[in-house]
């Protein structure tokens, strides 16, 4: 009986749908060590190189972010479906007229670096907080930003660069 258990777990092949997913995880986790040594100290580097120190705290709400999904979701002004709920991270998704938005959060700094390191191969501009990530389209997320603080970052992205729209 032990042969036929340990014949069948070879036999299974996974899906070709998951290979990309998996080998973003284990890269993005493989990765994370790396990330939380090198993060030390960088809002210092970029406060000297900008002569300013980065907003992170929401302006209209009188918010600090790390929140919840549904709070980050009330201040855009949507109410959230959550779609993963996990020791990682709590995913959400809020279906407006306009366009849907993601909610991501984390309950520690270093799972949202690996959450961003793995999410770096799809590309895309996200607004970057503590502990959390909010996914939309570009125009949306610089109304956000005044709403919930943070940082727009662009991630790079695999593939050709596509052409600026200039």
């Amino acid at each position: 009986m032990f042969q036929q258990r340990a014949r069948i777990g070879v036999d299974r092949v996974p899906s070709p749908a998951r290979l990309p997913r998996a080998a973003a995880l284990v890269g993005g986790l493989a990765l994370l060590p790396l990330a939380v040594a090198c993060s030390g100290g960088e809002d210092d580097r970029a406060e000297s190189r900008t002569g300013k120190a980065a907003v992170t705290a929401a302006p209209e709400a009188g918010v600090v972010a790390p929140a919840k999904v549904e709070v980050i979701a009330g201040l855009i002004g949507c109410k959230p479906r959550i779609r993963v709920e996990a020791d990682e991270l709590r995913q959400g998704v809020c279906h407006t007229k306009a366009a849907d938005q993601v909610i991501t959060t984390f309950p520690e700094e270093k799972y949202k670096l690996a959450w961003l390191d793995a999410a770096s191969g799809y590309g895309g501009q996200h607004l970057v907080g503590s502990r959390w990530v909010v996914s939309a389209q570009p125009a949306r997320l610089k109304e956000f930003r005044t709403r919930l603080g943070g940082e727009i970052q662009q991630l790079r992205g695999i593939g050709p660069a596509a052409p600026s729209a200039t």
